[in-house]
C-alpha cells in the first residue's frame, strides 16, 4: 500500500483575534474604578450625612396622633356652620370618612404610585424628567409623603440641605406611619386657598357642602388646588382652575379611577361655587363675632387652636330670613335716595390684556358686598350701560335698571357723579332677575328675634354688612326709641287706674318759657293734626303724642321711670321728664326685644341667651348651658293682667293703627307691636311679637341724621319685620294668650277686675276729669323744675 503524505488540516479555523492595546485596557479599568470609587464615596458621604442628620430630624411621634391647629367653629341650633375663627380653617376628617372619589382625584394628580413606593418615587422622578424633556405637562416628582414632610416640619427654602432633610424625613415618616396615616395628614394639612386647610374645609369654602357629598367634578377641582392655591382658585381664577380640573379628570380616567362615561359627565357638570352672594350662605357674622368674644374671654388664645365647637340658640332658617329681610329693607330705602356717583374712576387701556388687569385690580379694591356687586363701566348712554365683572362677564343694563342712577347718566351731571367708561359702580339683580344700578347704602340697621319665654336668641343681624361695618347695632347702638317706647308708659298707666277705654283728649299742649326756663315747648303729633277726645286704645293705635304726654303727666314721670326699669331698661338713660312719653331716652334693639318679651310671655323678664353647649373637636362636652324652659315667679316683672291688657292694646296697633299692614299682610290676628319714629325721622323702629316670638327692627344712620320727611317706622322698619315673620310664623298656628285671673271684659274692653268694682280713670285732659269719685293724681310738685332742667340741658 503506497504511503500517503499527510498534512494537518484543523477541522475549525479561528481567525486571529484583534489585539487590544494594553494602554486602552488600563484606561478602561482605571475609569471603571474611578466611577466605582466615586459611587462609593457618594454612598459614604450620604451615609455619613444620614448618620449625622438623622438624629437631628424632628420627632414625628406626635403625628401618630395627629393634632393640627383647629379653628373655633360656631353652629346654629340646627347644626349649620355660622363662622370659623383661627389662623387655619380646618375640619379634621379621619381617612375612613374621606370619600374615595376625593382620594382618587388627589392620587391621580399628586402621587398615583403612593401605595407602591417607599416614600421617594424613583420611577416618578424618571417619568417627570422625560415629560419635561419632551415639553409635556409635568406629572411631578414630589410624593405625598415628601409633601407632608415639607409642609409639616420643614421650611419652604430651596437648598440642597433642605432637600436632603426632606428625603430623610420622608423615609422616617414611611417607617413610623402607615400609608393611610400619611394620606390622612396630607388631606387635612394641605393649604387650599381662602384660609382653607384640608379638603373638608375646602369643600365647605368653595362649594358650601360637606366633603362626603362631593362629586367627581368638584373633587377634581379641589385636587387642583395644592399645586398653586391662588393660581387655580375657582372663584378668582375660574379659567385656569377649569383647565386644571379637566386635566385631572383625564388623569383619573387614565389611571382607571373613573370610566370614560364618568369622565365625560364630570367635564360637562356645571359647578356652583359658594360666593358671598350665594343664597345658600348663612350670614350670621355678627352672631359669630359675639360668640367669639364670649368664648375668648373663657379660653384665651386656645380659642383659635383647640378645635372648640360652639352650639347656639340661633335657628338657621330664621337667621337667613332676618338677614334677607333687613338687607332688602335697606336696599329699598337706598333706591329712594339720590345717586351719589361711582366709587372710583380708572383708565381702561386699549390692549385687552392690560385692560383685563386694570379691571381686576380695581375690582379687587372694591369687592362684592353680598348681592351688591362691583363692576366697571365699558359703555354708558342714557338708554344703556354696559359693565364688566371681575370674571370677565359683561352685563347690559337697560330700562328700569337705569332709574336709580338716572342723574348720573345726564350730560349735566358733575364729573364725580357721571357714569362713563372706567367708572367703578355697583349693580344688583332684582327679584325678577333683571339687573339694575345701585350703590352701597350709608344707612344702617339692626334686627333681633328672641323666644320671649326663655330669652333664646333665634336671629340677630347687627348691620347691613359685617365686612363693611363691624359695629353691632343690636347690642351696641344706643338710640332714641320714639313712639315704640310708648307701650311701657301705657303699662305704667294701667297700674295707676287707666283702662283701654279711658278717654283722653288729643288736643294741643303748650309749655311756655316760664315753665321750661328757655324756649317754649309745643309738642306736635306726627301728622300735625289733633283729633280731640279718644280712648286710650285708639290713642296708642294712632300713636298720638298728646295723649302719651297727658298720660305720663297723670302717672308722674318718676313713677314711670321706676316702672320701665322692670322691663330691663336703664333708668338713668330715661330722665324723668315728659319727653319720656315720646321715647326721648336711649335704648338698644336688644333691650327693646327683652322689654317687649315681657308683654309676650305674660309678664316675665328674661335674659337674652345665646350659647347652649361648647364641645371639643371630638364632641366631648366642655360647657353645657341648656336654654331655660319657662320663667318662674321670681322673674316676674309686671302682673299677668297688665301684660294681657297691653297685648290687647298692641293688637289694635297691628289691626287698625300705624302697623295695620302687619295683620293685613300676614293674615293672622295673633301679632302685636308698635311703630316708632323719632323727631325729624332720625330713627325708624318696629317692635312686635307673636306669643312665641319677639322681633325688633331699627333703621337709621350711625351719625344721626334725617332719613327723610316721609320715612317712618311703619314705612321703613315694619316691612322688614313682616318679611321675617312670613318665614318665622309659617308653620306656627294662630295662638292668642289665655285670659289671666284679675281681668274682666266690660263694655267691649278689658278691665282689671278691682277697677270694675272700685272705679277707674275714665277721662283725662278735658277740663273736668272723672276719676270714679277719686281725685286725679296731681302732677308732682317738682314737675316744673324737671321740665325746667330739661330745657336747660
Amino acid at each position: 500500500m503506497p504511503s500517503q503524505d499527510k498534512t494537518h488540516s484543523p477541522s475549525k479555523h479561528t481567525p486571529p483575534s484583534a489585539s487590544v492595546p494594553s494602554w486602552l485596557m488600563r484606561l478602561t479599568l482605571w475609569g471603571a474604578g474611578t466611577v466605582i470609587a466615586a459611587f462609593l464615596s457618594i454612598l459614604l458621604i450620604v451615609g455619613v450625612a444620614m448618620v449625622v442628620a438623622y438624629p437631628n430630624l424632628p420627632d414625628i411621634s406626635d403625628l401618630a396622633d395627629y393634632k393640627p391647629k383647629l379653628p373655633l367653629r360656631i353652629y346654629t341650633a340646627d347644626g349649620q356652620l355660622m363662622g370659623e375663627f383661627g389662623e387655619e380653617r380646618r375640619n379634621l376628617t379621619p381617612i375612613k370618612d374621606i370619600p374615595q372619589v376625593m382620594k382618587n382625584a388627589v392620587l391621580s394628580i399628586e402621587d398615583n404610585r403612593f401605595y407602591q413606593h417607599g416614600g421617594v418615587d424613583y420611577l416618578g422622578i424618571l417619568r417627570a424628567g422625560v415629560a419635561n424633556i419632551g415639553r409635556m405637562k409635568s406629572q411631578g416628582a414630589s410624593t405625598i409623603t415628601m409633601q407632608v414632610a415639607r409642609n409639616v416640619y420643614l421650611s419652604s427654602e430651596k437648598t440642597y440641605t433642605r432637600k436632603i432633610y426632606e428625603i430623610l424625613l420622608t423615609y422616617k415618616l414611611e417607617h413610623m406611619l402607615t400609608k393611610d396615616q400619611i394620606l390622612e395628614i396630607y388631606m387635612n394639612q394641605i393649604f387650599l386657598g381662602n384660609r382653607a386647610y384640608g379638603f373638608a374645609s375646602a369643600a365647605e369654602t368653595y362649594f358650601g357642602k360637606s366633603l362626603k357629598d362631593i362629586t367627581i367634578a368638584e373633587a377634581a377641582m379641589l385636587a387642583g388646588l395644592p399645586k398653586a392655591p391662588s393660581a387655580y382658585n375657582p372663584i378668582s381664577n375660574p379659567k385656569r382652575a377649569r383647565s386644571r380640573q379637566l386635566y385631572i379628570i383625564e388623569r383619573m380616567e387614565e389611571n382607571g379611577y373613573i370610566t370614560a362615561a364618568q369622565a365625560k359627565a364630570a367635564k360637562a357638570e356645571p359647578l356652583v361655587l359658594r360666593t358671598s352672594a350665594d343664597k345658600r350662605t348663612l350670614h350670621a357674622e355678627y352672631v359669630a363675632e359675639t360668640v367669639r368674644q364670649m368664648v375668648f374671654a373663657q379660653y384665651g388664645q386656645e380659642t383659635y387652636t383647640r378645635g372648640l365647637n360652639v352650639y347656639t340658640t340661633v335657628q338657621s332658617t330664621e337667621q337667613m330670613a332676618a338677614y334677607k329681610a333687613l338687607r332688602q329693607g335697606i336696599m329699598d330705602f337706598e333706591r329712594r335716595q339720590i345717586y351719589r356717583g361711582p366709587e372710583k374712576f380708572i383708565d381702561l387701556p386699549t390692549d385687552p390684556k392690560k385692560m383685563e388687569d386694570a379691571i381686576d385690580d380695581a375690582l379687587e379694591e372694591h369687592p362684592d358686598n353680598g348681592d351688591v356687586m362691583s363692576a366697571v363701566v365699558l359703555e354708558a348712554t342714557p338708554r344703556k350701560v354696559l359693565v364688566v365683572r371681575q370674571n370677565g362677564e359683561q352685563i347690559s343694563i337697560i330700562g328700569d335698571g337705569l332709574k336709580p342712577a338716572q342723574s348720573g347718566l345726564s350730560e349735566k351731571a358733575p364729573p364725580a357723579k357721571q357714569l362713563r367708561r372706567g367708572a367703578v359702580i355697583r349693580i344688583a339683580q332684582t327679584p325678577k332677575g333683571a339687573w339694575e344700578i345701585t350703590q352701597l347704602p350709608e344707612v344702617e340697621g339692626a334686627f333681633v328675634a328672641i323666644t320671649p319665654q326663655t330669652g333664646a336668641i333665634r336671629a340677630l343681624v347687627g348691620g347691613f354688612d359685617f365686612t363693611k361695618n363691624k359695629f353691632n347695632h343690636v347690642t351696641q347702638a344706643w338710640r332714641q326709641p320714639g313712639s315704640s317706647f310708648k307701650p311701657f308708659i301705657y303699662s305704667a298707666a294701667l297700674e295707676k287706674g287707666f283702662t283701654p277705654a279711658t278717654v283722653v283728649n288729643d288736643a294741643p299742649l303748650f309749655f311756655d318759657a316760664g315753665v321750661t326756663g328757655g324756649q317754649p315747648w309745643e309738642p306736635k303729633n306726627y301728622d300735625g293734626t289733633f283729633d280731640g277726645p279718644m280712648t286710650l286704645r285708639k290713642g296708642l293705635a294712632k300713636s298720638k303724642n298728646m295723649i302719651s304726654i297727658r298720660v305720663l303727666q297723670s302717672v308722674g314721670p318718676r313713677n314711670a321711670q321706676e316702672w320701665i326699669g322692670r322691663f330691663g331698661f336703664d333708668e338713668e338713660k330715661h330722665p324723668a321728664y315728659l319727653t319720656m312719653a315720646l321715647g326721648a331716652g336711649s335704648v338698644t334693639p336688644m333691650q327693646m326685644a327683652t322689654g317687649y318679651s315681657v308683654f309676650a310671655n305674660g309678664g316675665y323678664r328674661v335674659q337674652p341667651h345665646l350659647i347652649t353647649r361648647i364641645a371639643d373637636h371630638k364632641d366631648r362636652v366642655l360647657v353645657d348651658s341648656p336654654t331655660p324652659t319657662q320663667p318662674n315667679e321670681e322673674e316676674r316683672a309686671i302682673p299677668a293682667r297688665n301684660a294681657f291688657v297691653m297685648t290687647s292694646l298692641l293688637q289694635e296697633v297691628t289691626r287698625s293703627g300705624t302697623a295695620a299692614r302687619a295683620q293685613a299682610t300676614l293674615k293672622r290676628p295673633d301679632i302685636y307691636g308698635k311703630t316708632g319714629t323719632t323727631n325729624d325721622s332720625m330713627d325708624a323702629w318696629f317692635a312686635g311679637y307673636q306669643q312665641n316670638l319677639t322681633a325688633v327692627v331699627w333703621i337709621g344712620y350711625d351719625t344721626p341724621r334725617k332719613l327723610g320727611d316721609r320715612e317712618t317706622g311703619g314705612g321703613l322698619s315694619l316691612p322688614v319685620w313682616i318679611s321675617f315673620m312670613e318665614t318665622a310664623l309659617r308653620s306656627i298656628p294662630v295662638s292668642e294668650p289665655a285670659v289671666p285671673e284679675g281681668v274682666v271684659h266690660i263694655g267691649g274692653d278689658w278691665v282689671f277686675e278691682e277697677l270694675s268694682r272700685e272705679g277707674s280713670i275714665t277721662s283725662l285732659g278735658m277740663g273736668q276729669e272723672n276719676h270714679a269719685n277719686k281725685p286725679a293724681p296731681a302732677p308732682a310738685n317738682d314737675e316744673k323744675n324737671r321740665i325746667l332742667d330739661l330745657f336747660r340741658r
